[in-house]
């Protein structure tokens, strides 16, 4: 049965894509224009016909896109992000939240599943501040990601400019309210976080490193369990080959044992940049156990789906395209099932 995969990118235009792994093909069925790097995308919850999108650029930009059976979409809505350069966005029930990633400013505006979609021009916003060491990427505060908690009824905000993760708990109206931070070696840069089983794993950006913590709930402080390289072979000099992306598929009938999976990125290899999968069943447990090459150039974005999510899509912003990968070995590995190298700069990715 043919998949499709919507596509964000750092040209102008969000994709649909069609993934039949019959035929181990992927081709764009359908592409609608948006503007400057559309670069994230995120379901309203319960209704995967309604997208919502960024412009990553100074006059931050957020936008509703409605989609057909056929993956045919249309902008109906749009409104301020509230900052420069929206990188991070996701949708509630009745409030958009979007980390503003130059302008240092979490925002927040209320949505409806039904038209006008997005029911304010502006958003309500929060300054965060902050620096770091590295004074080419940390001369200020840049929350890169907005995730929910549900186990514990809070948002996480990761702030790659203040090397901390911003914790907040959401009032009855939408609105956020600051509760503490966890802090991370100077100069790491948190990037993104995935929550499994009482821990929260994080990747570091700027050093390449992917830090483990227990992480009850507040007002409880987390616990700071154990680090690694996110691959065998970091880089010589900081800052060359950069971590992106981490998930943490649930386990399933067919998956049973939890794996995480995360993305670096400008490995100077022809073979590209890699996927790094690490062992993390057990309370100490942070164990590299594959590095999958994927022959894609600054691996920024990818996602599971399909039955049991057996497929991982990932993309190449700089080249590569996409590419479909089946978990195998019980999810210890990755192999190629389908690839586009023809997709322009692909960054994120959900699947319908």
């Amino acid at each position: 049965m043919v998949q499709l995969i919507f596509t964000s990118s750092y040209a102008n235009e969000v994709s649909t894509l069609a993934f039949d792994p019959e035929s181990s093909s992927i081709t764009v069925a359908s592409s609608i224009t948006i503007g400057h790097h559309p670069s994230w995308i995120t379901f309203y919850p319960g209704d995967k016909s309604l997208i919502f999108t960024g412009l990553e650029q100074t006059d931050g930009k957020v936008f509703a896109l409605k989609f057909d059976d056929e993956g045919k979409g249309k902008v109906v809505a749009e409104a301020s992000s509230g900052g420069a350069d929206p990188c991070s966005l996701l949708a509630t029930k009745d409030q958009l939240y979007v980390a503003n990633y130059s302008a240092g400013v979490v925002s927040w505006l209320p949505i409806s599943p039904n038209a006008p979609y997005l029911l304010a021009s502006s958003p309500t916003t929060i300054q965060l501040k902050g620096t770091g060491p590295n004074t080419s990427r940390q001369e200020g505060s840049h929350p890169h990601q907005v995730i929910i908690l549900e186990e514990h009824d809070e948002l996480l905000v990761p702030d790659l400019g203040a090397d901390m993760v911003q914790r907040f708990t959401i009032g009855e109206d939408g609105s956020l309210r600051h509760r503490g931070h966890v802090q991370y070696a100077l100069g790491g840069g948190p990037r993104h976080v995935a929550f499994h089983d009482g821990y929260l794993y994080t990747i570091l950006e700027l050093t390449s490193v992917l830090a483990k913590h227990r992480f009850p709930p507040l007002s409880s402080l987390p616990k700071f369990i154990n680090s690694k390289p996110t691959m065998s072979k970091p880089p010589a000099q900081p800052n060359d080959m950069l971590a992106a992306e981490i998930l943490i598929p649930k386990p399933n009938a067919t998956y049973p044992i939890p794996y995480l999976y995360l993305s670096n990125r400008n490995d100077p290899s022809p073979e590209g940049d890699i996927i790094s999968i690490f062992a993390i069943a057990g309370p100490e447990t942070l164990e590299l156990v594959a590095e999958v090459r994927s022959g894609l150039k600054h691996l920024r974005g990818m996602l599971f789906g399909g039955p049991d999510d057996r497929w991982l899509v990932a993309g190449g912003a700089n080249g590569g395209g996409v590419k479909v990968f089946e978990r195998i070995d019980g999810g210890r590995d990755l192999k190629v099932v389908a690839e586009n190298p023809n997709i322009e700069a692909p960054t994120g990715f959900l699947w319908k």
